[in-house]
């Protein structure tokens, strides 16, 4: 049963515990959609949170346009038009859909959105139902309290747990002005660093690394199990291309937005160097729990993900593949992946059939621009004495479709200092994945003063 939302009125405008409570109840709802994106075609089913967002907005000044490539898969556009034309537009970019779960693992009802001891549980809640939730209130509250200047738009996209073929790629590649793109808000923001001197630092999401997926394939010839003798199996060459590549050094990062993230740290001076130089993988201990996520933003990273190779137990196999997900930084190409893999493999590079899946080149937005200053000076309203670090996310978002379109994408939320970006991370995609009741509070408030400073509004 769809929730019965207080409609906000222009005559009686809202604090922000009213906004904090219908963010807080709509997050409830998109949670027990249980919209699961298994990157199938017929999965997600984005529709039914389409729908609840359909509800949510009736009867506000505001047009709504959906968009639904395959049956079920439902992306909705909310856009309200500014007053000025000339003013700068804003975006803001959600996602609708969830990774699947495996419900026993889960101590709740992975679906049910109980709230316990102050958190909120649920899949989706931290990726990214809960910035959602927080963006559909900040839009209608913009909208019922009068026209802004610049035009906001709330676009809650499909399938971008699927890399976005159905939901904000589709829209590029089929209907690329459905929305303006020039200045895009979305995930991965807000979460805190604490360096070694009890510093503390906001991230904000300039980029993210791109893919460059890869099948490798190798051939021996087949023969019956019962006679081995001098018979070498595709699996036993595969095993050994996997062993190489797992040995291999991994090009390393050098660019200012990794500088200054370990400056930030204040590590000794031995401990900076050797970061900045691309050292031994030890040196990544210093960071903690970090260290996974530093040591992917700051190398090219190759993971052995799906290996395949026979059909029959008593066939030796004459075929087998091994699959890879890389994710390349910015600056790297498919050519340069290809030929790390190569040298890699040494004399065993001829023998192996390299095979592009997708491909997608790792993008960054500067951070000189007026979006980025507004969200330093919104940052800077909520913890003055904070630094503002820009990062990039070591997966994918839907801002991969905004960069090349000539747009700017920055991951923004806002958390309270308990909540590091080591914690966050250890719940994106997790079993048991929540977030604090009060950490929504914060986003929804920190995120209606952004929009308003950098749109306008009556």
């Amino acid at each position: 049963m769809p929730t019965n939302y207080p409609t906000p009125s222009s005559d009686s405008p809202r604090g922000p515990e009213d906004l904090a409570g219908t963010t807080l109840a709509l997050l409830e709802e998109l949670v027990r959609n249980a919209c699961e994106n298994d990157l199938t075609p017929d999965s997600g089913q984005e529709v039914r949170n389409a729908e609840t967002l359909e509800a949510f907005f009736a009867g506000t000044p505001v047009t709504t346009r959906r968009i639904e490539p395959h049956p079920g898969r439902v992306s909705l556009i909310v856009t309200i038009e500014g007053t000025d034309p000339q003013a700068e537009p804003l975006t803001l970019l959600g996602h609708t859909d969830v990774v699947p779960v495996d419900a026993p693992a889960w101590s709740r009802d992975p679906f049910g959105a109980e709230i316990v001891d102050g958190q909120i549980w649920g899949r989706g809640t931290v990726d990214m139902m809960g910035l959602t939730a927080a963006m559909a209130v900040v839009t209608r509250e913009i909208a019922t309290s009068g026209r802004p200047h610049g035009t906001l738009t709330f676009a809650a996209v499909a399938d971008e747990e699927a890399r976005g073929g159905l939901g904000a790629g589709w829209i590029t590649a089929h209907q690329p002005d459905a929305f303006d793109w020039r200045n895009c808000i979305s995930e991965f923001g807000g979460s805190h660093l604490q360096a070694s001197d009890g510093s503390d630092a906001v991230v904000v999401a300039v980029g993210e690394k791109g893919a460059a997926q890869r099948r490798l394939t190798v051939h021996t010839q087949p023969g019956h199990g019962s006679m081995p003798w001098r018979k070498t199996s595709a699996v036993q060459k595969i095993a050994e291309v996997a062993t190489r590549l797992a040995q291999m050094p991994l090009p390393s990062a050098h660019d200012d937005l990794w500088r200054h993230f370990v400056s930030f740290f204040r590590f000794d001076p031995a401990t900076e160097q050797a970061l900045l130089a691309g050292a031994s993988d030890e040196v990544y201990e210093a960071f903690g729990d970090l260290a996974p996520y530093a040591h992917a933003v700051s190398h090219l990273t190759v993971a052995e993900t799906v290996v395949g190779a026979g059909k029959a137990i008593n066939v030796i196999p004459g075929t087998a593949s091994l699959e890879l997900d890389i994710r390349t930084l910015p600056g790297q190409t498919d050519d340069d992946v290809d030929q790390t893999l190569r040298a890699a493999l040494g004399d065993l590079a001829e023998e192996v059939e390299i095979e592009r899946l997708i491909s997608a080149e790792a993008t960054v937005s500067p951070t000189d621009t007026p979006l980025y200053t507004a969200i330093e000076e919104t940052i800077k309203e909520f913890f003055p004495d904070s630094a503002v670090v820009p990062v990039i996310g070591s997966g994918g978002s839907d801002m991969q479709f905004t960069r090349p379109l000539g747009g700017l994408g920055y991951g923004f939320s806002l958390y309270h200092r308990e909540s590091t970006l080591g914690q966050m991370l250890r719940r994106w995609h997790a079993t048991d994945e929540h977030l604090s009741v009060a950490d929504l509070e914060l986003t929804v408030a920190a995120l209606h003063r952004l929009v308003t400073r950098f749109v306008g509004s009556h």
